[in-house]
């Protein structure tokens, strides 16, 4: 067995401390690292966490971390789903990601997406000017608008009785409950199991013809994927693989509610996004969004072997974690990381250390393929934000990093003025 610098009996379990501080965690164990290394454990499991460039790097690399076997039961049952393709490595993770890349070739995909999705945001705000003295939820509107123009755009039929909320419910409990223990777990888990049931069974009547798969849309590229052995995906995992578009495209309702708190508490900003014909403000606005807000705390994996990481060995299985919350707070990598600034992002070369949704080449590592997807419906409905006159009643906004997601507690609420 390879040595540590210190040795496992030394390192105490940090899972309670996990599960009560939250986001705060893990940059908290950073500051007291001599190092810069975080050595830990995690339900009993060995645990080393990384910060940094170099550390981005050296995670990504599929000589180094394995995502086979890295994600417990409790998080594959809620967020990802059970053979998703996030627990896979090699030939079979680029064979499988090749299916949800195929659907963002070109930016057109993308921008079918951004169309859908501006369509259903502005029938929204229709129907809150027929109502104005109703105060909007913005949380849940933008997590129903997603899941409707989601839809839209893979070609999922909506049962009639649902306007988009039903989904969107089903869609936000998996993102909230995934962390926790509780009563939230318990809804994932069941908002998982309804949704692959409901998806598995559309999937095998596109396949049988007795449902209409518009040609290239996501449901019909999805029910026709081959995976790297040749042979079409069950009808259960095709339908964990079209939620893993969906879930994903509706949590972005975080995002949305963390831009709309941006503007209210830097409302300097709204007058020059309205105006912002060239979109590179409202691209920044989104890319410093996911940077200052927190969404997903680390991303782990595990050793595939023997490494050594600064001088240490680090043993094969043992569980490594990217501190992405911390980096992005790291005055080592950001000037003033506590301040929002939508105009730091000039060059791809400020955008290095911006890994919210993972590090390396998306096209053949684990970094979301859906970064695009977020990047693009964030600044399109920023800008639409920016553009309403509201009123923002007396609420409260505070975001509680001890929560895992967490958003502001209102849901941030408005009345359009």
């Amino acid at each position: 067995m390879p040595t540590l610098k210190n040795p496992p009996s030394v390192w105490t379990d940090g899972t309670l401390s996990l599960l009560t501080q939250g986001y705060a965690w893990l940059p908290d164990q950073m500051r007291t690292s001599a190092d810069g290394t975080v050595r830990t454990r995690l339900l009993g499991r060995r645990t080393v966490a990384l910060r940094g460039p170099e550390a981005v790097a050296f995670f990504y690399d599929e000589q180094h971390v394995q995502r086979r076997a890295a994600l417990p039961d409790p998080v594959l049952d809620t967020l990802f789903g059970q053979g998703a393709v996030h627990t896979l490595d090699g030939l079979a993770h680029r064979v499988r990601k090749g299916m949800f890349m195929a659907l963002l070739e070109d930016g057109k995909g993308v921008e079918a997406l951004r169309e859908h999705v501006l369509l259903r945001w502005r029938e929204a705000v229709d129907r809150w000017r027929d109502h104005p003295q109703e105060t909007v939820v913005l949380f849940d509107e933008a997590a129903r608008v997603l899941a409707l123009a989601v839809c839209d755009w893979t070609g999922v039929p909506l049962v009639d009785a649902d306007d988009g909320g039903e989904l969107a419910r089903d869609c936000v409990a998996m993102v909230d409950g995934f962390a926790t223990a509780g009563p939230r777990h318990l809804r994932a888990r069941h908002a998982r199991k309804r949704r692959e049931q409901a998806f598995a069974r559309l999937i095998v009547r596109v396949r049988e013809q007795q449902e209409a798969a518009p040609d290239g849309s996501a449901l019909d590229v999805v029910a026709r994927h081959r995976d790297a052995d040749g042979s079409v995906l069950d009808p259960h995992l095709a339908a964990v693989e079209l939620l893993n578009i969906i879930r994903p495209t509706v949590a972005i309702a975080w995002y949305v509610t963390f831009a709309a708190h941006a503007l209210h508490r830097w409302p300097e900003h709204r007058g020059p996004l309205r105006g912002d014909v060239s979109g590179h403000l409202a691209t920044g606005f989104a890319h410093e969004v996911r940077r200052f807000y927190p969404f997903a705390p680390f991303v782990g994996g595990l050793a595939a072997r023997d490494l050594e990481w600064h001088g240490e060995t680090v043993p094969a299985g043992t569980l490594l974690l990217l501190d992405l919350y911390g980096q992005h707070h790291d005055a080592q990598w950001w000037d003033h990381p506590y301040r929002f600034d939508p105009h730091r992002y000039g060059s791809d070369e400020s955008l290095r250390h911006l890994v919210p949704q993972g590090g390396g080449d998306a096209a053949v590592g684990h970094r979301c393929p859906g970064e695009d997807i977020t990047v693009t419906l964030l600044a399109a409905l920023v800008t639409e934000l920016a553009g309403l006159d509201v009123t923002v009643p007396d609420q409260d906004l505070t975001i509680p990093l001890s929560r895992m997601p967490t958003l502001p507690r209102s849901g941030f609420r408005f009345r359009l003025a």
